[in-house]
């Protein structure tokens, strides 16, 4: 939780945003994990959080865009949580520490919703994306928890995304904090991808160093020697040597800012050529274009940046032939590097999109394409100071892609598929870094992680202990 006066200004800057009605924030419930009283680790909606700083469930907040007068709705705890959980802070007190005055028992936030409701007023809320949140708003706005999502306030979307996409002093200093773990994350995977290791030992590492460091991964960690299938979450393979292993993974603090890195390591600690190859090609697009990034530029720019790099190097090494920029125009880029260059980081891995992917990567200028490939970029607007953002180029050879291009006809001009169907055992190759916008250019966050081929391999010759229980894997 940071100072009191760090929520007062979030509270006013978004009043200033919006002239009538009332905001409503819910607090996010617990969740079972299979029955009810064993619940999953508790974490709190971000948007919640980020105006009102407090990590517990059994709370809302509503703020009145005509009076300005900002309330915190909540119960305190009996004896019989007492015992469980201990002496809690009563709900008086977590107010006056984010600068509430204002409290009202739980109980009493469906008769305030329903006395603004009553007076015409609009009620503005953020898109849920829980179950039981939506059957806490439909309840409370009186209309079937199927229908509350399309009722969510276009007006707050664009108010609320107006003011997290600007990150301030103290979030970088939260997400280098997150990236300068992701670095013992990495670094420890580097020196743990030996030939004769299962995946989930080192994935289980990691995500235990995360842990240890103040909070979970920010999402589940994406650990595969088959690097070609871009979210995977399958951790049984054998480490073989000739492999590469794709460590997609961050931490997330208790403040619930985030760190989002992906390396990929040779198994055995040496690239091969035909790696080598690659690998050179994907850390060109992601090493130029992070120093090409800069306000007012377009990130769409930066992936074709990217795109015509893979193409061009894939072209050198004879697995792609033609005019480069045409073959980027036409899209054949995409069965190599088939998503975009990076999105939105924050208090979510991928910050906002919850609001809606195109309130957060696009707006009334940039508009999303439909080409394949293209399509799926989450960022492509105009950039400004204080952005944070991902940038994870790759190169991937995914089998069933490239049969159907091939069977299709795809980009014959553009692909040599006699070459690349030696390839189909490769897997793939991503580099991804997190960058701010600053007002000059821009910057990697956090403690430099090995990413050259001389410095991975030099980790990952540096020798890691660690715990095998025989018999289990």
């Amino acid at each position: 939780m940071f100072a009191k006066e760090v929520y007062i200004e979030r509270r006013k800057k978004l009043k200033n945003e919006i002239n009538s009605g009332v905001a409503l924030f819910l607090a996010n419930q617990e969740a079972s994990f299979n029955y009810p009283a064993n619940t999953y680790h508790y974490r709190q909606d971000s948007h919640f959080s980020y105006f009102f700083g407090i990590h517990h469930p059994g709370f809302a907040g509503m703020i009145d865009f005509d009076s300005g007068e900002e309330v915190l709705f909540g119960t305190d705890f009996d004896i019989d949580d007492i015992i469980w959980m201990g002496v809690q802070p009563s709900v008086k007190d977590q107010a006056a520490e984010v600068g509430i005055q204002s409290t009202m028992p739980y109980s009493e936030l469906v008769n305030c919703v329903f006395k603004a409701k009553n007076q015409g007023r609009e009620i503005h809320f953020l898109p849920p994306y829980r179950g039981k949140t939506m059957i806490e708003l439909g309840k409370l706005l009186g209309v079937p928890a199927h229908e509350v999502k399309s009722g969510a306030s276009l007006q707050l979307i664009k108010a609320v995304v107006k003011l997290k996409e600007i990150k301030d002093d103290l979030e970088i200093a939260e997400i280098e904090k997150a990236v300068d773990v992701a670095w013992l994350m990495h670094t420890t995977a580097m020196k743990m991808a030996k030939p004769g290791l299962v995946e989930q030992e080192i994935a289980g590492t990691i995500e235990g160093i995360a842990l240890s460091h103040g909070g979970p991964v920010s999402f589940p960690v994406i650990l595969s020697v088959n690097g070609q299938t871009l979210h995977n979450h399958y951790h049984g393979n054998l480490l073989t040597e000739g492999r590469m292993l794709v460590v997609d993974a961050g931490a997330e603090l208790s403040s619930l800012y985030s760190s989002d890195i992906t390396r990929t390591i040779p198994v055995g600690g040496k690239f091969n050529q035909r790696q080598k190859d690659i690998y050179e090609i994907v850390l060109k697009a992601n090493v130029e274009t992070i120093q090409a990034t800069r306000p007012g530029i377009a990130y769409r720019e930066m992936h074709f940046m990217a795109a015509r790099i893979i193409a061009e190097g894939l072209k050198n090494i004879g697995l792609m032939k033609g005019n480069t920029d045409d073959a980027v125009a036409a899209g054949a880029h995409t069965l190599f590097f088939p998503h975009g260059l990076g999105h939105m980081l924050g208090m979510d891995v991928h910050d906002l999109e919850g609001l809606g992917e195109n309130h957060v990567g696009y707006d009334e200028h940039t508009k999303r394409s439909d080409q394949f490939g293209t399509a799926y970029l989450r960022l492509a607007k105009t950039l400004k100071p204080g952005f944070v953002l991902t940038n994870e180029p790759g190169i991937y050879f995914i089998p069933a892609l490239i049969d159907k291009f091939r069977a299709e006809g795809k980009f014959a001009e553009f692909i040599h598929y006699d070459k690349v169907e030696s390839f189909k055992d490769f897997g793939g190759i991503r580099i991804e870094d997190d960058v701010l916008v600053t007002s000059q250019g821009s910057r990697i966050l956090g403690k430099p992680i090995p990413k050259t081929i001389a410095d991975v391999e030099a980790t990952a010759a540096q020798s890691r202990d660690w715990v095998r229980f025989p018999g289990i894997y």
